[in-house]
């Protein structure tokens, strides 16, 4: 996969950084730099081309997922974590996935389909993934989303469907709204900032 490494303080945790629909592997990094400016950073582009725009799975529509490529797509990112750990020399299990829309449904999808594949995640406006699977126990596993409530694209109770399933997995999960849309705010990177000094 397309990417960029930022090594940094390898005592810290290293940030997986997933952008949203039509975003590049750059998009992300001030904000992860933002929270903790002594983390590493592994950003990367996603593999599918949707008219140009880059993305991390094929969709049917806006807001329904095509689920093959979903659970394919899913797997490659885990195996290319696994890999980047050892070609980079990071501790796999000190990952923290940063992901926005398109992106933060990837790092959804990486917790509700491979155990122990992130520490924590900080996920802007995601969707549920994938419904009606056999979810795998995350315990230790942290999370915080970002939502907005006037987000023409993901309502409020598809977050809150997506709370409920992640803490069936064991996960915890502390949620923001703000009043905002689709797009990212200065409020919920901020919760974010917050949460995550809490949490390391």
């Amino acid at each position: 996969m397309k990417h960029i490494f930022i090594k940094k303080d390898q005592a810290k945790p290293v940030f997986l950084l997933l952008h949203g629909t039509g975003g590049t592997e750059r998009d992300l990094i001030p904000i992860a730099e933002h929270i903790d400016k002594d983390a590493s950073i592994l950003s990367l582009r996603g593999n599918i081309s949707e008219n140009g725009m880059a993305r991390f799975f094929k969709r049917l529509q806006e807001g329904i997922f095509d689920e093959v490529s979903l659970v394919e797509e899913t797997a490659v990112l885990h195996h290319f974590i696994d890999e980047a750990a050892k070609e980079y020399d990071f501790d796999r299990d000190e990952i923290i996935a940063l992901g926005y829309s398109n992106g933060a449904n990837i790092a959804g999808s990486l917790l509700m389909h491979h155990p122990n594949s992130l520490k924590k995640a900080i996920l802007l406006h995601p969707m549920v993934p994938r419904r009606g699977i056999h979810y795998p126990k995350q315990l230790g596993t942290s999370v915080f989303i970002g939502a907005g409530t006037n987000d023409p694209l993901v309502s409020r109770q598809e977050t809150e469907e997506l709370v409920t399933l992640l803490k069936a997995q064991g996960i915890e999960v502390d949620t923001v709204f703000t009043n905002h849309g689709h797009a990212l705010s200065n409020e919920e990177i901020e919760a974010a900032n917050i949460w995550y000094h809490k949490k390391i």
